[in-house]
């Protein structure tokens, strides 16, 4: 049986003034988005400014990426190696289980990816291990969370809390509530590319998975 294995990192972080404060923050953005797309195992921070998490599908995870993303963005940026393949529990005393596996050692060759020079601006990638036919070929997927992290960033900190509402199915209406802002400043900031992060999002969860 295969999974998802997501593998998170901090970007930056050594630069924080407020070095505990941004792991507080890391804390809370890991329990809401597990609240929000649930993980096998739960979402965990581990050592240093990493955290992780396995999921079943492939859009949980893609989902659960950019949640966590979202939700820490004012404070840190933050990006995201995904692997597909197998998972072993070397032991399951320890809290989080010890793992091995061709799902973690492709989520971390994606972070790898994520660290050379010139891919250092990419946040999420996906690669699947050898052998293993993900649902959607890895060059698709990547070429849409190219997209869709470029956007996120074209927007800006104030529209990621309209696009976490609008995650969860709200309409412009419910998220302009929820956020406390005009329907007509929602609408803009969907105009320039919110609206098409969460449609290819749900597109994502009807074809691979999600929430």
């Amino acid at each position: 049986m295969v999974f998802y294995a997501l593998i998170g990192d901090l970007v930056g972080s050594r630069r924080q003034d407020d070095r505990r404060g941004v792991q507080v923050a890391l804390g809370d953005a890991l329990a809401e988005a597990d609240r929000r797309v649930p993980s096998l195992d739960g979402l965990h921070a581990t050592v240093g400014d990493e955290f992780q998490a396995v999921y079943p599908t492939l859009g949980g995870a893609l989902r659960a990426s950019l949640v966590v993303r979202l939700l820490l963005r004012p404070v840190v940026d933050t990006r995201y190696g995904i692997g597909l393949g197998e998972r072993a529990v070397l032991d399951a005393d320890r809290t989080p289980a010890l793992e091995d596996g061709s799902a973690w050692w492709s989520a971390r060759a994606a972070i790898d990816e994520l660290g050379r020079a010139a891919t250092r601006r990419r946040r999420t990638w996906f690669v699947p291990a050898d052998g293993v036919t993900p649902p959607c070929p890895a060059e698709v997927v990547n070429a849409l969370l190219l997209c869709r992290d470029a956007l996120v960033d074209r927007v800006g900190a104030t529209a990621h809390p309209m696009l976490l509402a609008g995650l969860d199915g709200s309409s412009q209406r419910e998220v302009a509530a929820a956020v406390g802002v005009s329907e007509s400043a929602v609408s803009q900031q969907y105009a320039r590319g919110l609206g098409a992060v969460r449609d290819a999002q749900a597109l994502l969860d009807d074809a691979l998975g999600g929430a």
